[in-house]
């Protein structure tokens, strides 16, 4: 079975590589070199992946249960759409088309919206135990429902994709805590500022005192030990694939190095790996993978 990428079907596929272009530039520096129909495929589940965060993270002036109604409406069409085979919806349509194709299984989808629920729920997480299942649902199922696309041939590669989603979905909140601080949210684990003596009056007056500080430092080596225990995993996609991934992890994980190299304070604002960096990543990453063939 061939993604069909003309006519409507086309358009559609071609809107979510464009929501992948605008919103995960790294990313998407990273999927151009993979097969057209892996790549496409790619989009199509980022696409949807954006979607649904987006109606969290952006609700326009809707109001808590006029965002609940549409991420309602949405698992109506996912269940739809696996069901039947077909979609109307924009999003919906490439992402059921790559699903088919690639078996992706539905439950990893109805999880995503589950994670993007939690940010309308909660603010706060009492312990990593809890933080880890919001980690596994925002980021962990995304290379769940990657890693049939990228290809495997050991099912234990699940398991480490479920670890660098853990290791990435960290890094991000290492990286936004000023804009998500501005949100109301704060996801360190509250048993864990309480041991560091941090408390959220520190963080919502953007105070990097050494106890913060520290806290950082601990949660950077903390999603360091994923991004370590995932790479394994990353010898077990097909081998052309495999570039993607470890560029991907890599140019990812930089994040935390940028963090460190500012003393570990977010407060300043976001940190990001320059963009001749991440092209020097992956270009490396193809020659080890693809020239060399080292997994």
């Amino acid at each position: 079975m061939k993604l069909h990428l003309h006519g409507a079907g086309g358009l559609n596929f071609r809107y979510a590589r464009s929501i992948t272009k605008y919103y995960a530039k790294s990313f998407y520096l990273c999927t151009l070199l993979l097969s057209k129909q892996k790549r496409w495929a790619t989009y199509a589940v980022y696409g949807l992946c954006r979607y649904v965060d987006n109606i969290v993270d952006s609700p326009r002036a809707r109001s808590r249960e006029e965002v609940l109604a549409e991420i309602r409406h949405v698992e109506s069409e996912l269940r739809i759409a696996y069901r039947e085979g077909e979609s109307q919806h924009p999003v919906i349509q490439p992402f059921s088309v790559a699903a088919q194709k690639y078996k992706i299984p539905m439950e990893y989808a109805l999880d995503l919206l589950k994670g993007v629920l939690m940010d309308t729920e909660k603010n706060r997480y009492q312990t990593f135990d809890e933080l880890y299942v919001f980690c596994y649902r925002v980021a962990s199922v995304v290379g769940l429902m990657m890693t049939p696309v990228l290809g495997y041939s050991n099912p234990t590669a699940l398991v480490y994709a479920e670890k660098l989603g853990i290791a990435m979905q960290l890094t991000n909140i290492l990286r936004d805590v000023l804009e998500d601080k501005n949100a109301g949210r704060i996801y360190f684990p509250q048993d864990e500022m309480k041991r560091f003596g941090v408390t959220d009056e520190d963080i919502l007056a953007e105070r990097p005192t050494p106890q913060f500080l520290e806290m950082m430092k601990f949660n950077i080596d903390r999603a360091r030990k994923y991004y370590q225990e995932s790479e394994p995993g990353i010898a077990m996609l097909d081998k052309e694939s495999q570039f993607a991934i470890y560029a991907a992890s890599a140019i990812y994980s930089g994040i935390l190095g940028k963090l460190e190299a500012r003393g570990c304070d977010p407060f300043p604002g976001r940190v990001f790996v320059p963009k001749g960096k991440k092209i020097r990543i992956l270009l490396g990453e193809l020659l080890r993978t693809r020239i060399f063939g080292k997994g």
